[in-house]
């Protein structure tokens, strides 16, 4: 597996390429703005993309998402709960016909490479993490020493720290790759965040 960190568009989103390194196809996640960024990255590397996932639906993380889906033709995922968040933007329409719904417990193949969905609300009514094989994707759930903020639309903090909760309670570690800055390591955010502390302590 290759991830590949794209951060795109003025809030510094992280996309990211997720690849089975055996067939060359992928998936992206968050593709929050600069399309032809993400398209060149794929184009040059010679990918097929199989799947879209967007972690929760506030604007920074989809805002490329209609050239990305043109040119590519890749199934789009979205929670259903951050539907009517996510068009409020008008970036994008979320409808049945453009968009599949994926839940907890969901499992997504792309390759030979599996993607596991966690909802993990808090920031957005439905943010979700996904984990596929040692790395975690997490949105804006959680970030390296932080986590996401709660005074949008749908968020609330006692959701947020039941899902920093659930996360900190898997067994293991994980490579935590983030919506926003530096990637981390679950271990690491066990010990030193202390938003999850605090949430794992409650």
């Amino acid at each position: 597996m290759l991830i590949k960190t794209l951060p795109v568009g003025h809030l510094e989103t992280n996309c990211y390429i997720v690849t089975d390194e055996e067939t060359c196809v992928c998936a992206i996640i968050d593709p929050g703005a600069d399309s032809n960024t993400i398209l060149d990255y794929v184009e040059s590397n010679n990918l097929s993309p199989e799947a879209i996932f967007i972690t929760h639906g506030h604007y920074d993380h989809f805002m490329a998402l209609e050239a990305v889906m043109e040119s590519t033709g890749a199934a789009v995922y979205l929670h259903d709960s951050d539907t009517q968040i996510a068009n409020s933007f008008r970036a994008f329409y979320f409808s049945d016909a453009t968009v599949r719904r994926y839940v907890e417990g969901d499992e997504i193949n792309v390759g030979a490479l599996a993607f596991n969905v966690l909802e993990t609300p808090g920031h957005s009514p439905g943010s979700v993490t996904l984990i596929c094989e040692s790395a975690m994707f997490t949105g804006d759930t959680l970030f390296r020493d932080s986590c996401g903020r709660t005074d949008f639309e749908g968020g609330s903090m006692e959701a947020l720290y039941e899902s920093l909760r659930r996360l900190s309670q898997l067994e293991g570690d994980y490579e935590v790759y983030p919506g926003h800055a530096e990637s981390s390591s679950l271990s690491r955010e066990r010990s030193f965040n202390k938003y999850m502390r605090a949430a794992s302590e409650g």
